[in-house]
């Protein structure tokens, strides 16, 4: 065989050319590929985005659509926060791809505008160094035109600090007393802690729903060591202080002309197992029919449910009480209850739920593709529905009228939608036996027709009990993170501390800012001007400057 010849120097350069364009066109192609996927991911970021703005604003608008729409407005938040995790990093690849070659635009993304930060937050001035001399000619004869700010939101960690209280003592030379500046005030006999410390512990406890025990070894992690039991004796005292303001804080909520109420479940530990204890809430919200007393929301702890508790409750209290239809409640409802009778107004969203249930075609489908029994549909189902949203559109255009205009408007357009979905619930259930589906649901209004209906005659009553459903969402969220209650004393603690941050959160106040205040000036006020301190009385320009 004849040996192979050596390429020449021309052809060993025409074959370094052809392999370094391969290269070149490899990296195009990889390049313009991630800008593809960059933009991809861009649209779909935006367009969940616009969604779920679309979304909000028809709520905001139009109210709630279906029973299901704040799980799918947190379900696309979700989405939302995942897309542009992922458009960002998809951005960064492509400008990296970019950068490998010369012929690939570069991809520049087209967010949705931010807004700007707060104008209260403190501003910090970065000066880059400028230049001595012109980057073209060399002069140094510069002259400013402007700048150009970038603003960048930073965080200072939390800082700790111990506050040295100094008391010197003099003696006086002539009669040789000593005279000492009296002690300093602290929230709770010989306490360590100071009420901005005692306000973040019981905040993040019972507003946060971050147990001591997290709390404890976040605060290890930051260099304060501070043991369970330590903060567990704070939690009791800060209770007992501020148990004055909750009994006036429950003094104006029975106050009110109507009240909403509702209870949940709260696990309580118990020898070798949890026991199912209650949170009851009460909440006075008047804003609804134009009143100007401010709102306010108490709870109460049970070891169970049964129906002294609410009876005990609102013994001393007669009025509307919008409440669901559970039998604890009859014995308020009874006629010459003293001292004085209480009207039964019913939920229409518990109402329109049962039948929202029965013709819910998406969640049979779910049910049914996991492999599960799926519930019976009825799409007959859809019509009352149809007429229990008409109500509820009609309501959200007299939010916040007098008593009268309410009833005016409600006796001219709600009466007859009213009227009609009675027939239709009689025409329904007369062809249908007892066990069928829908009747439970055709049954749960009609026994209840004159508390469903008495929103026609009074123009104080709501159409829903969402304000004792929105108090108690807090504690839903908080059973994930807290599991159960350790004592009924624990129960009973809960219910006072929740009391007063539903009742701050309802007034638009920060209820952190507004402990601290309060601890740090509740002993040394008298007890006839507590009611400053409650929270629709105070502001944050009254906080004590503390050291």
């Amino acid at each position: 065989m004849e040996a192979a010849t050596a390429p020449s120097a021309e052809e060993f350069e025409a074959l370094k050319a052809a392999l370094a364009s391969m290269r070149n066109e490899r990296d195009e192609a990889r390049a313009e590929v991630a800008v593809a996927k960059a933009e991809r991911s861009e649209d779909q970021a935006l367009i969940a985005h616009l969604k779920l703005m679309i979304a909000k604003l028809k709520r905001e608008t139009f109210g709630v659509s279906s029973e299901r729409s704040s799980r799918l407005l947190d379900q696309m938040e979700l989405q939302l926060e995942e897309l542009e995790a992922s458009a960002t990093e998809d951005e960064l690849a492509a400008e990296k791809a970019a950068r490998a070659t010369t012929t690939v635009r570069a991809f520049a993304r087209k967010k949705p505008s931010r807004q700007p930060f707060p104008e209260h937050l403190p501003r910090e001035r970065v000066v880059l160094e400028t230049p001595t001399a012109c980057a073209c000619c060399g002069g140094e004869r510069l002259s400013k035109l402007g700048e150009d700010i970038t603003e960048t939101l930073e965080v200072i960690p939390r800082q700790w600090k111990v506050i040295q209280t100094v008391r010197e003592k003099f003696s006086c030379r002539d009669c040789e007393t000593i005279a000492q500046a009296p002690a300093p005030f602290h929230v709770l006999p010989r306490g360590w802690a100071g009420p901005s410390l005692l306000a973040m512990i019981m905040f993040e406890k019972f507003g946060q729903h971050q147990p001591l025990n997290r709390q404890a070894e976040r605060y290890a992690r930051e260099g304060v060591p501070l043991s369970l039991s330590t903060l567990a004796d704070q939690v009791g005292g800060v209770a007992s202080v501020l148990a004055p303001l909750y009994q006036r804080i429950e003094a104006h909520v029975l106050a009110a002309e109507r009240l909403h109420g509702d209870d949940t479940t709260v696990p309580v530990l118990a020898k070798g197992k949890t026991d199912i204890a209650r949170l009851w809430t009460y909440v006075r919200d008047d804003a609804p029919f134009g009143a100007t007393s401010p709102p306010a929301a108490i709870f109460h702890y049970s070891r169970d449910r049964r129906g002294m508790h609410p009876q005990t409750h609102l013994q001393t209290w007669c009025g509307i009480l919008q409440a669901d239809a559970y039998g604890g409640y009859n014995e308020l409802y009874k006629e010459g209850r003293p001292p004085g009778p209480i009207l039964e107004a019913a939920c229409w969203a518990h109402g329109r739920r049962k039948f929202f249930e029965l013709a819910d075609l998406e969640a049979a489908q779910r049910k049914k593709a996991r492999g599960e029994k799926p519930r019976a549909v009825y799409p007959k189902a859809l019509e009352a529905v149809r007429l229990i949203d008409a109500l509820f559109a009609i309501e959200r255009t007299i939010n916040g009228a007098s008593p009268a205009e309410r009833l005016a408007v409600r006796q001219t357009q709600s009466a007859p939608i009213v009227a009609e979905l009675k027939e239709w619930l009689a025409a329904a259930r007369e062809p249908l036996t007892g066990s069928h589906g829908i009747v439970k649901a055709i049954n749960y209004l009609q026994k209840r027709w004159p508390s469903f209906t008495l929103f026609l005659e009074d123009g104080r009553v709501c159409l829903s009990n969402n304000a004792a459903e929105r108090a108690l969402r807090g504690i839903a969220l908080g059973r994930k993170s807290w599991l159960f209650c350790g004592s009924d004393r624990g129960g009973q603690r809960a219910a006072t501390m929740y009391s007063l941050i539903a009742t701050a959160k309802m007034n638009d106040v920060d209820p952190q800012a507004w402990l601290a205040d309060v601890l740090a000036r509740i002993n040394d006020l008298p007890s006839n001007r507590l009611d400053e301190l409650l929270p629709w009385n105070w502001t944050s320009s009254s906080v004590v400057a503390l050291p």
